[in-house]
């Protein structure tokens, strides 16, 4: 899958959310996926909270397959920035 699906499949889950904060999905070279309130992009802007995980880790927690505290967990990912902006998202997403 494209970061550009990907951020496709996001775009669909926060549109109506009433998510505010902004949060960069950095899945180093292949790519970044912004989420700014409502508005989900690919490219690269400053953010609340970074999260740097894998492409392919990225794809299985937005088909729910991988739960978002889990993989912070296991190392999956990493969160730099404002943790409680990730926490909120999480419930987005």
């Amino acid at each position: 899958m494209s970061m550009d699906a990907i951020a496709e499949k996001m775009r669909a889950k926060v549109e109506g959310a009433g998510f505010t904060k902004s949060v960069k999905f950095d899945c180093g070279a292949d790519g970044v996926i912004v989420i700014d309130g409502a508005t989900v992009s690919t490219a690269d802007a400053p953010a609340d909270c970074t999260i740097a995980l894998s492409k392919d880790d990225l794809e299985s927690m937005i088909a729910g397959e991988l739960n978002p505290t889990s993989a912070f967990m296991q190392g999956k990912l990493k969160v730099d920035g404002d943790m409680s902006v990730a926490m909120a998202l999480s419930q987005v997403l």
